[in-house]
């Protein structure tokens, strides 16, 4: 019997964050997930982290560690996506406050501890700003090879969604993301040139409210909220790529952060058809949305 993958997430949830972990929590055949670490994103970390210890009670995933991380980034200073996930990040669900002792330990010095004492067997899903990662190589540069893998939303190779030019995540800490990317880690990535062919219609949530688990209304809930019916669902993909990677193809690329032009920041320069001594990232172009929306249904669906 093959052994489940283990696994750290980082993220910043954030309603498609959220998204993400229910697929990963309903999943523990493929994917032992041994924390989960937030950082400053989507709102502030004093929302996140909460947040991220509110979908894991939910998900009965107790006990699944949740770090804070990050409360900055790098260098630029903080914005946040409070206009689309609402105040608190998780707008229009109607969960409990968060339960149990908040664990004391930084996410940036578990990750960096948990991944050295097993090199090459970890992966790092990250679906938010970099920082975490960026301030983990930083202080021990031979992350990058000790890591398995890393999976990343964010970016895009065409227009952004924050500015013309720019995806959230890398706008919120471009910086971070330049660290990444320069690092020489094994990467993959997921941008809103992938990430937007996958959307919650609805005639999906339709069907997803219909498994009648707190889970599913939670999802369903949060989802009518989140940039309107038949929003895009960008971070669950990551997730998605550990367990269906059949569902997406993806291309070796050179991948360069902008962090030089006011203008252009954070905006992720995807250079195609690059010799493989080149790419420094696999970047997701195509997804089959049909099967993958249902393979997401169906893991929602163990909730029931």
């Amino acid at each position: 019997m093959t052994q489940p993958q283990p696994i750290i997430i980082d993220c910043d949830p954030g309603i498609d964050d959220a998204i993400a972990l229910m697929l990963a929590f309903a999943s523990p055949d493929e994917l032992e997930v041994l924390a989960v670490m937030t950082v400053a994103g989507n709102v502030g970390l004093h929302h996140t982290e909460p947040n991220a210890r509110r979908i894991r009670d939910l998900c009965g995933a107790k006990s699944v560690p949740v770090l804070a991380g990050c409360p900055r980034p790098v260098l630029r200073a903080p914005v946040d996506a409070g206009d689309i996930h609402g105040e608190s990040g998780l707008e229009n669900c109607e969960l409990p406050l968060a339960r149990g002792v908040v664990d004391p330990r930084h996410a940036v010095d578990y990750l960096r501890e948990t991944v050295r004492a097993r090199p090459r067997e970890i992966t790092v899903v990250a679906v938010g700003p970099l920082t975490n990662l960026a301030t983990t190589l930083i202080q021990r540069p031979e992350f990058a090879r000790e890591v398995r893998r890393i999976v990343i939303m964010g970016g895009a190779a065409g227009d952004g969604n924050v500015t013309p030019h720019a995806e959230f995540n890398f706008f919120a800490d471009p910086h971070a993301a330049r660290i990444v990317f320069e690092s020489g880690a094994p990467i993959s990535m997921y941008g809103l040139d992938i990430t937007r062919q996958v959307r919650a219609e609805a005639a999906w949530l339709k069907r997803v409210e219909r498994l009648g688990s707190p889970v599913a209304h939670t999802a369903v809930r949060m989802l009518e909220h989140y940039g309107s019916v038949g929003g895009a669902l960008h971070d669950v993909l990551a997730i998605g790529d550990l367990l269906r990677q059949d569902c997406f193809t993806l291309e070796p690329c050179r991948v360069r952060i902008e962090t030089e032009d006011p203008e252009m920041i954070g905006k992720s320069h995807v250079e195609r058809g690059v010799a493989p001594d080149r790419a420094n990232a696999r970047v997701g172009f195509k997804a089959d949305a049909p099967e993958f929306l249902s393979f997401l249904e169906e893991r929602l669906a163990r909730y029931s």
